[in-house]
């Protein structure tokens, strides 16, 4: 498969569109971004939520100042941050908005992380989790079983009383993230 894995295929089934490659036993799937009623043309990609309280000690400066904000906050209504171990981009998309080209700039990733008080360490993760911050409905989230991550780390290191929050995923698992070393199950 060129670029798509088999798991991202029956991720976005519904979402995608045949190619005239098919025709020719060449196999390359297109993504059609405007299919998915959850998805628009102007959505840069599918993300998961992080599964654990990581934006919630990140952003706790940016909380403390605004009681009332979505960010850190768990899934649903919080905006937990992104994970990036599960993602599909949608390039084109990223490649023609103005938006994202300003986001590139040194001084708008500058102005975001002084906003939120960020300083972050994951790369393209924090990146990404930080425009979410600014601009949510660029990102189509997706469910938890399509990146549920097993590290528990948080849990025993100061966050017991809201890990669960966090945690909890409920559904047929379709990729498990052994993310802090964290064994992957049998099933």
């Amino acid at each position: 498969r060129n670029g798509m894995s088999v798991l991202m295929e029956e991720a976005l089934k519904s979402s995608l569109t045949p190619s005239p490659y098919e025709e020719t036993g060449e196999r390359r799937l297109s993504v059609n971004w405007a299919a998915s009623p959850h998805q628009t043309q102007n959505q840069w990609a599918p993300w998961s939520w992080t599964s654990w309280p990581l934006e919630l000690h990140t952003f706790w400066q940016f909380r403390h100042e605004n009681p009332q904000t979505r960010v850190g906050g768990p899934p649903p209504e919080g905006l937990p941050g992104f994970n990036s171990g599960v993602m599909l981009l949608n390039l084109e998309a990223m490649r023609q908005s103005p938006l994202y080209s300003r986001l590139l700039e040194p001084a708008q990733v500058q102005q975001l992380a002084d906003k939120y008080h960020f300083r972050g360490h994951l790369g393209d993760q924090d990146f990404f989790t930080m425009i979410g911050m600014e601009h949510p409905r660029l990102f189509h989230v997706l469910d938890c079983t399509w990146n549920r991550q097993l590290c528990t780390w948080w849990r025993d290191h100061g966050y017991r009383d809201v890990f669960e929050a966090y945690f909890r995923c409920e559904g047929h698992v379709k990729i498990y993230h052994g993310n802090c070393n964290t064994p992957i199950p049998e099933d």
